[in-house]
């Protein structure tokens, strides 16, 4: 089984149809979050991720743009984001993304471990927004991944929430950084890399739709559970139009101007 795997798209629906036209063969889709929020097109955008997904879990920013969450927890500009897409959100698509599941969620694949294995390793797969354990923890290092690591609720986890394409893996013992290898530039470029079902693997395929690693292109991964690999991608996309759209619907500009700077 191949699976497409995106995460924080943000309502940029020129970056998730980039992704989508880009994306090789797979047999399904799984979402972990973030569909709406900083991007102005947010009701066509989580259109768009219903026709395609087939698993979704929520973000921070799908639970803050339907009320379920205060917009005085985000900063000033996120705030502002937040605002307008409660108001720009239709009833339905506001009603979906509010019932949209709370990680971690369990995709069925192909290679489930043996009913043998330990409690903590029932699991093949798992897909949250932030950490497993906490679905609004960022893991930007080491440090903040060993928990997760030691006590994720399957050996391969997906996760988004810090739109930095990458990961980490465990042995138990150390902990190491996954990293993507993909090289600056402006076309579409890909890099895999082959897991090993002795570690324990946190891994983030970027953000879609505002990429903060330093690369502006739409970032997505792919998911083979035959195979175990994970194929890092980054697709360019049209980004002026993308900023113009931001700045005439009245949003921030500095959350147009981030996305060429791709962080």
């Amino acid at each position: 089984m191949r699976a497409l795997i995106l995460s924080d798209i943000h309502a940029n629906l020129d970056a998730l149809d980039a992704v989508l036209a880009a994306a090789p063969a797979h047999d399904t889709v799984w979402n972990l979050g973030d569909i709406v929020g900083y991007g102005a097109l947010p009701n066509e955008t989580a259109k768009r991720a219903r026709e395609i997904g087939t698993l979704f879990v929520r973000g921070n920013h799908d639970r803050a743009c339907t009320g379920r969450s205060e917009p005085a927890d985000f900063n000033p500009i996120a705030a502002r984001a937040v605002l307008w897409t409660q108001q720009a959100l239709t009833p339905e698509n506001a009603d979906w993304l509010r019932h949209l599941a709370v990680g971690p969620v369990f995709p069925k694949t192909e290679r489930e471990p043996p009913r043998t294995a330990p409690a903590d390793e029932s699991r093949a797969v798992s897909c949250s927004h932030g950490s497993p354990l906490d679905e609004d923890e960022y893991l930007t290092s080491e440090e903040d991944a060993w928990l997760p690591l030691r006590y994720a609720p399957a050996g391969v986890n997906f996760f988004g929430h810090t739109h930095t394409q990458g990961g980490f893996a465990s042995d138990r013992e150390e902990i190491g950084r996954l990293r993507s290898e993909i090289p600056d530039g402006n076309g579409h470029e890909a890099a895999e890399i082959s897991l090993q079902r002795s570690l324990r693997y946190l891994i983030n395929p970027g953000s879609v739709g505002q990429p903060r690693d330093g690369d502006w292109r739409a970032a997505f991964a792919l998911f083979d559970d035959e195979r175990m690999t994970i194929e890092f991608h980054r697709v360019p996309y049209d980004v002026r139009l993308a900023q113009m759209r931001i700045l005439r619907a009245g949003l921030p500009d500095h959350l147009a101007l981030r996305l060429r700077e791709g962080r």
